[in-house]
């Protein structure tokens, strides 16, 4: 008798996938549901739709157990606040669930709590309750944020065309060993900016890594990818692999079609001065995508291989 297939085996994707089939449809309220950076729900006759994140970090995964937990707390809401800002939108209120050895430090604890108290301040976040547990294993510390967004202005990732030019914020690559992952500040203004004027048909935070993420924003749109290696902007000391397949960056990948590149290029660079937007590649018809496979030896971070 075989052995039960198991996550490893299965791979995130078709974990994912597989949960998702589970689901019963969702209601006539549920504008998008799973597989976006968040669910965008209606709010009745609302201009508004409210997004919804939930996000974790988990000790020995997302931070090394020794990190300063300041550190830790201020990542643990930012990325979810990252996930906001790639749909064009504002978080407003944050739940945050705590589970821990009983052995833990209560030192640890308050450093965990004033980090995420110190992004809420910084992004205008309330935090208006949560929930702790006990747990053998290591620490792990999930956020549940709200947001809101212009219905006319969501971004989704789904909204991409053939032909579409496709941007990253910043530079990509070596954030964990750099320590960046536990230091960034989302891109909030940027994707509110983004939104505001209309430029991305499509969009996304980079988490996972540009390898995987690019393959997501381009499957959600129907669309195949073509990648350009020189294209691609990497940190100081990084290669074009570690800038595709580290993750933990949380830039934008937006999609652009042609006609607005030229007047989005000039506008960032007013808008942006400090911030690179570099061209990375173009969606194309579903059939026809390809990308250099010399590029891919890894294809970004998967939890559960």
């Amino acid at each position: 008798m075989a052995a039960p297939l198991t996550l490893h085996d299965l791979g995130e994707e078709a974990v994912v996938r597989g949960l998702i089939d589970l689901l019963p449809a969702s209601g006539k309220l549920v504008l998008r549901g799973p597989g976006d950076d968040c669910a965008v729900v209606s709010l009745s006759d609302a201009k508004d739709v409210q997004l919804l994140k939930v996000d974790s970090v988990v000790e020995g995964v997302h931070f090394d157990p020794a990190e300063d937990m300041l550190r830790v707390g201020w990542k643990a809401l930012c990325r979810a606040i990252s996930d906001v800002a790639a749909m064009g939108g504002t978080p407003v209120h944050a739940l945050i669930t705590l589970a821990a050895q009983p052995s833990v430090p209560w030192s640890r604890v308050r450093l965990l709590y004033e980090g995420i108290l110190k992004a809420a301040s910084v992004y205008e976040v309330s935090i208006v309750g949560g929930e702790t547990g006990k747990t053998s294993g290591p620490l792990v510390c999930s956020v549940f944020l709200t947001g809101k967004v212009s219905a006319n202005d969501c971004v989704l990732r789904a909204g991409g065309r053939p032909g579409d030019v496709l941007f990253v914020t910043g530079r990509l690559g070596g954030s964990l060993t750099s320590g960046r992952h536990l230091d960034f500040c989302p891109r909030l203004r940027e994707g509110q900016w983004l939104a505001f004027h209309h430029f991305p048909s499509a969009m996304m935070d980079v988490s996972d890594g540009l390898c995987l993420d690019v393959q997501r924003l381009a499957a959600a749109s129907d669309c195949g990818v073509v990648l350009y290696p020189e294209g691609i902007p990497c940190n100081k000391g990084c290669t074009t692999q570690q800038a595709l397949s580290d993750g933990e960056d949380f830039e934008l990948l937006l999609a652009v079609p042609p006609e607005k590149v030229e007047a989005l290029c000039g506008a960032w660079t007013e808008a942006f001065p400090g911030v690179p937007l570099s061209r990375v590649g173009n969606l194309t018809e579903f059939d026809r995508g390809c990308t250099p496979h010399e590029i891919f030896i890894k294809g970004g971070y998967d939890h559960f291989q």
